[in-house]
Order: structure tokens, then C-alpha cells, then sequence
């Protein structure tokens, strides 16, 4: 174990895990650096680390850590800066039906049952379209940071599903899911902008969007949202279109 030498964390112990294969680059193997003991992280910690990269799933916090690879970029909007293109006004426009309402992080069955219908319909074989429903409480329901559950509704129907945490300068954004079968409706990109409005809302400057990979396609979209930043060799610097 090691400590993070960039932070002042003297509690907080890192590890490393074994290779395991990549999920956006085929071929190649990931290893990811672990921060624990979980309990200790809580909403200014995290924040802290989250401004050096790393992630959260559940209680579980991590950013990549692999061996002669650094594909993985952090990302963060600079949400004050912010300002829609047309096709993100056009967008916001489409979806002007949907309620946003905050829940508490409970586990929910509509919510379940569009989870794995999401999961099912756009990233089958990825290993959580077989999620039960005690991973995915554990992945989305579980929490040592303030977090907000938001559930957007369409007329009453349950269109998406969105965890963000909230921290001293931004909303990070955990995990968005939503209605497969309106690809129409571009909600992931929605879901964005409204994370975007809400930061400028609270007086956040930044929305981090955990990871982009410049050779992954389903990454690309990330890039859309100007102006980004990346961590690059450990400073923020403005991302090129």
C-alpha cells in the first residue's frame, strides 16, 4: 500500500488491483488504483480525490492505475462557461415534457426494471445486463458522499434515472440510465445538459464526467459538452473539440 503523496489523506490507504481486461479497449488489460478504508471517504475526501482522477462505484473508490497505458482521461465541463450548441438547444427543446423530481437512494422496482432493460437493450454482454438487484443496489444505492437519485418523468411515465454526487466545486456524475426505446429523445445527452443547468444553478463551476478515451467511440460524446477540461499528467487543461 501506498499513500496519495498529492493530498493531505494521512487516513486513506491505496492499492493496487491485478490486470483485469479492459472495458473500452479491446485486447488490453486495466488495472485501477483503490482507495480505502471506504468509510472515511466521505463528501470533502471524495472531492479531494475526485479533482485527482479518481471514481466511485458505490462505495468503492478507484481511478485507473495500468500498466504503460493512459488512455483514461479525467473530464470536467466548466459549467459557468457553458453554452449549448443548436443541437443541444434543439434537445433541451425535446425533452420540455420531463419532471425532474430527487429521491433518496432506495431501491425502487420501476427503477430496477428500466435498469436492466437499459443495460439489456444497449450494452448487452457487458456483463451488467445480468445485474440482480442486490449488485445494483450495490453499484447506484450505496453512498459514504451526498448524493441525489433524480427520477425523470414524461406525462407520469419513467423516462430515465439519474445518480449524481454533489461536492464542494461541482456535481459529479455517477450513472445515467434511461428509456431504450426513445433513442429520438437523446436523454443521455438531456441528462448532461441538465446536470450542466443545475451546477449553474448552485454556483458549481465544474460537472465531472468521469473518463474519456480518445480512441473509444462511446466515449467521443463527452467532447461535445465545451468547455472541458482534462487531467493530463496531473494538471486540468482545456480539451480540444
Amino acid at each position: 500500500m501506498s499513500k496519495l503523496n498529492d493530498l493531505p489523506l494521512t487516513q486513506i490507504q491505496f492499492y493496487a488491483t491485478a490486470p483485469y481486461p479492459c472495458s473500452y479497449l479491446p485486447g488490453k488489460l486495466a488495472r485501477s488504483q483503490v482507495a480505502t478504508p471506504s468509510y472515511l471517504i466521505d463528501t470533502t475526501t471524495y472531492g479531494q480525490l475526485v479533482t485527482s482522477g479518481f471514481r466511485r462505484s458505490g462505495a468503492f473508490t478507484y481511478r485507473p492505475y495500468c500498466d504503460h497505458c493512459q488512455a483514461c482521461t479525467p473530464v470536467r465541463v466548466r459549467a459557468n462557461e457553458f453554452k449549448p450548441n443548436r443541437t443541444q438547444r434543439r434537445t433541451v427543446r425535446n425533452n420540455a415534457a420531463l419532471i425532474a423530481c430527487v429521491l433518496d437512494l432506495k431501491f425502487s422496482n420501476e427503477h430496477y426494471a428500466l435498469y436492466r432493460r437499459y443495460q439489456m437493450m444497449r450494452h448487452p454482454g457487458g456483463g451488467m445486463d445480468h445485474d440482480s438487484r442486490e449488485q445494483y443496489a450495490h453499484f447506484l444505492l450505496q453512498s459514504n458522499v451526498h448524493s441525489r437519485l433524480i427520477e425523470f418523468r414524461e406525462h407520469g411515465m419513467l423516462r430515465m434515472v439519474s445518480v449524481i454526487d454533489e461536492l464542494v466545486d461541482g456535481l459529479s456524475s455517477v450513472y445515467t440510465f434511461y428509456d431504450p426505446d426513445k433513442p429520438q429523445l437523446s436523454l443521455g445527452t438531456y441528462n448532461i445538459l441538465w446536470q450542466i443547468e443545475q451546477a449553474q444553478r448552485l454556483s458549481l463551476p465544474y460537472v465531472y464526467l468521469g473518463y474519456w478515451i480518445k480512441e473509444s467511440r462511446k466515449m467521443r460524446y463527452k467532447t461535445d459538452f465545451q468547455p472541458i477540461d482534462g487531467l493530463v499528467n496531473g494538471v486540468w487543461a482545456p480539451l480540444p473539440k
